[in-house]
């Protein structure tokens, strides 16, 4: 007897470790945490690579490839490439990767044993009782693919929503980049407009002197000469704040900040047809990041919901082996099982609670895919009025301003306008060209936003509102709006 109840708990104990060393077995984790996956979608969605800082070899080559790039004049496709492999904030996004891996294995372990031990000593003589015994939770064994379904579900929704970080952020930056382009740009603008307006003032002062204009005119001349200098300070400054952001999204300090861009913001492309592309919505969902981590998260919770209903009820149920030491010395062992009786709580809460997940989760799937095909064609519209916007001022609004400074100065050469009506008709001319720089990084800014939903992000937020305020003319002198 005494032989069968010892073979009984070998095997009882045997058994869980069996079942656990196998279900550890079969939880390992990858070397990378799925971060080739990220790899692969940065390069197919954005040319452009990733790379994971864990203080290895390959992170030095990284940090080389990044002081090369930056020694270089920057375009808007190498300042991407910067922020990908520096930007620290896409790095501890990265670190998501880990702790999902980290749960999808704890997900497709055993709940450890219990051991407990009761001492008891006799009162009235006699020896010590001991009481031992070793119990596991044995409907975890059935529940250990359910759990694993929804960290799995989990787990590839993080990798979604990191690769959905890496197409923002490479959004992100090229926005940036063409804001800083434009800033310069529109310096170059107010330094033209400033020169303008200290010849329009110096030639005033010269006719007060002679006594052939009043004290008005001169102090309109120099209120508007004055203006200019503010424009150019103030567009001055909006190149060092665009800078600024920049240096943020690339992750660098220190000498990395010394930076310089190439040129200025491209023409755009002559304005197409105005219909959208055929299959524009459908291309969008079908490319969908966000859509694609939603439906991870509805199978994770039709999984949990699964997981709620069969086991809910007996919720703690445990199977083990027990031993147990008699005061008179003897031994006994045996299996040890323990059952909640469901008389108040049989499991309806949970399941409900579960149920209740998995319905929300539909909602804000279908809610999302409506956010995709609405934001696939505000960005097709935003990107087309942008086209047209910027072809019009250079096809129409800056020749007209060419030939309207043409045909003054050749009235001012036939002594039929006054010198002010020339230097008027060159600063008009100046404005306009800042005005199409503000078309150009509209339309720069919308191409980006229209790209990146259509490589699987929605934007975070909308173009217009990255862009600096636009100048708008008030009499003689240039205010932000």
């Amino acid at each position: 007897m005494t032989t069968s109840r010892s073979t009984l708990m070998g095997l009882l104990t045997g058994l869980l470790l069996a079942v656990g060393l196998g279900t550890v077995g079969c939880a390992s984790a990858s070397r990378d945490s799925g971060f080739g996956d990220i790899q692969r979608l940065a390069a197919e969605r954005t040319g452009k690579r990733v790379a994971w800082n864990q203080g290895s070899s390959e992170d030095r080559a990284a940090d080389e490839a990044v002081g090369a790039l930056l020694a270089r004049e920057l375009d808007a496709d190498a300042a991407v490439q910067v922020a990908l492999l520096n930007n620290r904030d896409l790095q501890a996004t990265f670190e998501e990767l880990s702790v999902a891996q980290s749960e999808l294995v704890a997900a497709g372990m055993l709940r450890n044993p219990v051991f407990n031990a009761d001492v008891r000593f006799g009162t009235s003589g006699g020896g010590t009782g001991v009481d031992l015994s070793v119990v596991q939770d044995f409907l975890d064994v059935f529940a250990i693919p359910l759990r694993r379904r929804a960290a799995g579900s989990a787990f590839e929704a993080a990798k979604l929503r990191v690769g959905g970080a890496v197409l923002g952020l490479a959004g992100e930056t090229r926005r940036a980049f063409y804001s800083v382009q434009a800033a310069q740009q529109r310096v170059e603008v107010r330094q033209t407009a400033a020169l303008a307006a200290d010849a329009s003032y110096d030639f005033a002062r010269r006719l007060h002197t002679a006594g052939n204009i009043n004290d008005l005119d001169l102090s309109n001349e120099q209120a508007a000469f004055e203006q200019s200098r503010l424009d150019l300070a103030a567009a001055e400054a909006d190149v060092a704040q665009a800078r600024e952001r920049l240096n943020v999204l690339l992750g660098v300090w220190g000498q990395r900040t010394q930076w310089t861009i190439a040129g200025r913001l491209s023409d755009p492309p002559e304005p197409g047809d105005a219909a959208a592309p055929e299959g524009l919505e459908r291309r969008a969902v079908e490319k969908s990041l966000d859509l694609a981590a939603a439906r991870q998260t509805v199978e994770g919770a039709a999984a949990r919901l699964g997981l709620a209903r069969p086991l809910g009820v007996f919720e703690g149920a445990s199977v083990g082996a027990t031993a147990e030491r008699e005061t008179e010395g003897g031994w006994s062992v045996g299996p040890a099982f323990s059952l909640p009786i469901p008389l108040f709580n049989q499991g309806q809460p949970a399941t409900s609670a579960a149920a209740s997940e998995l319905r929300r989760a539909r909602q804000r799937y279908a809610a999302l895919a409506v956010d995709v095909r609405s934001g696939a064609r505000a960005a097709w519209s935003r990107l087309d009025a942008a086209r047209s916007r910027a072809a019009y001022y250079k096809q129409v609004i800056l020749p007209l301003r060419q030939r309207i400074v043409e045909q003054t100065q050749r009235q001012f050469n036939a002594m039929q306008v006054s010198p002010f009506q020339l230097l008027s008709a060159r600063q008009q001319q100046v404005e306009a060209g800042g005005q199409y720089v503000d078309a150009l990084l509209e339309y720069w800014t919308a191409r980006t936003d229209y790209d990146l939903i259509l490589n699987g992000k929605l934007p975070d937020h909308a173009g217009a509102s990255a862009a600096p305020p636009r100048m708008r003319m008030q009499g003689n002198g240039a205010q932000h709006d």
